[in-house]
């Protein structure tokens, strides 16, 4: 599309500058339940944002219309926009940076070469593949996705940016029942690489989760050394991501506000955002604003450092754009720790008595990013002498998220994502609180 046309338009009804922001998406989706194929959806979509500055006020509009016939549309949207706004806060269009790093691996085409049939067919083999592994396991919902999207960022100014980005993820929801207790978990896999699903080892991973589980209970009040995993600790991460954005650190809704410089969490830890990581549908070397993405240590050896800046935020800040600017406002890319080199086995061994911390239950409804306290319900193991002693569920784990890190002990070398692309390996936590019988 030519959306010179676009600009000459905007510049004819008196706006100073605009940026088009454009994503096209194409997804599918596939589900299989015993052995049938429930859904496979193949879904195409396109967005245009579009901004401009009418007399010294930013405008914003959406469509999902793309083509030339919503110019006029797009044009008299953002006048419109633009006289509702109160704000005197100074607007913007951005330049561009001098340089943007070239980002391997945003693009595997393995994910387009193999065929809808073979998809479908491996679907059906994962499935097949938990079920086998243990008589205790009676459903199993297997699932497979990918998408695709493509970016053109281009603006007034002479700015024109694209990217092209894929990932898949393939899994399954698992529930296991002994007859007296049933238990369920969740199994994926995130990549653009095909050849990253090694389906084996994956159902073996999700049945022994599931069934291991099986006849947990709770155990005695009191406090605890903790061996969180890497799932668990995402899950207790991603709530918490708010807290090291700028925009919440200015409106004097962060606990890390005034305290750049200061150590927040043992040395041990320290805290990325990385948009170059390999094989990620976050990664890319520019935000929604056309800023050049960077990588940024948050926490270096358990010092905090900084902050995650937007145009806006950054020039309030009097500094610059850490490339964190995306259309829903402030966010990371691929954040998450940095692995230690401590094996998860080898801590289990040296716990006297502690506890396993596998699944944390309801996190944004019992985490609060503006205090870091959380008390979360939670399912996990109990170890004594270095050996799990038996399962365990219907604890209530609770403490402040900054005090964890402060506490923390060892950091594993088994780093694990989520959906969201928070990251972190198991971490051995010193003691926190446990509500139990």
């Amino acid at each position: 599309m030519n959306f010179k046309k676009l600009f000459a338009l905007a510049k004819e009804k008196g706006i100073e500058d605009i940026q088009v922001y454009y994503a096209g998406n194409t997804e599918l989706d596939i589900e299989v339940f015993k052995g049938s194929v429930e859904k496979y959806a193949i879904a195409d979509s396109a967005k245009l944002t579009v901004k401009g500055i009418y007399n010294g006020k930013m405008g914003t509009v959406s469509t999902e219309i793309v083509n030339e016939d919503v110019f006029d549309f797009i044009v008299e949207s953002i006048i419109g926009s633009a006289k509702m706004i109160d704000s005197e806060d100074e607007v913007f269009i951005y330049e561009g940076d001098k340089e943007y790093k070239q980002v391997e691996g945003l693009f595997d085409a393995s994910l387009d070469e193999v065929g809808a049939a073979k998809k479908i067919e491996d679907t059906k083999r994962f499935e097949e593949l938990v079920m086998a592994q243990d008589e205790r396991i009676n459903m199993v919902q297997a699932f497979y996705g990918e998408g695709t999207t493509k970016v053109l960022i281009q603006n007034s100014k002479g700015l024109k940016l694209e990217k092209k980005v894929n990932g898949g993820v393939i899994g399954a929801f698992i529930i296991a029942s002994d007859g007296k207790d049933q238990r369920t978990t969740y199994e994926y896999k995130l990549s653009n690489d095909y050849n990253d699903f090694d389906l084996e080892a994956m159902a073996i991973s999700g049945a022994k989760d599931v069934c291991s589980q099986l006849g947990a209970s709770p155990v005695e009040t009191g406090e605890y050394e903790i061996l969180l995993t890497n799932k668990a600790s995402c899950s207790l991460l991603s709530p918490h991501v708010s807290m090291f954005s700028a925009e919440s650190v200015q409106k004097d809704i962060s606990l890390l506000k005034g305290k750049v410089g200061e150590v927040i969490g043992n040395e041990l830890i320290t805290l990325v955002d990385d948009p170059f990581r390999k094989k990620s549908g976050r990664s890319g070397a520019f935000d929604d604003e056309g800023v050049a993405t960077q990588y940024k240590e948050l926490i270096k050896d358990g010092k905090l450092t900084g902050y995650l800046h937007n145009l806006k935020t950054a020039k309030k800040d009097d500094t610059k754009s850490t490339g964190n600017g995306f259309l829903n406002g402030i966010a990371p890319t691929n954040f998450y720790f940095l692995e230690g080199n401590t094996e998860y086995d080898e801590i289990v061994k040296d716990m006297k008595k502690g506890l396993i911390i596998t699944e944390l239950a309801g996190t944004h409804a019992g985490c609060n990013a503006v205090s870091g306290d959380f008390s979360l319900q939670s399912s996990g193991f109990l170890v004594e002498d270095g050996k799990i002693v038996k399962p365990v569920a219907l604890i209530t784990v609770a403490g402040n998220y900054l005090e964890l890190l402060k506490d923390v002990t060892a950091v594993c070398n088994d780093l694990y994502f989520n959906f969201g692309y928070v990251g972190s390996p198991s971490l051995r936590i010193k003691s926190l609180k446990v509500s139990g019988k």
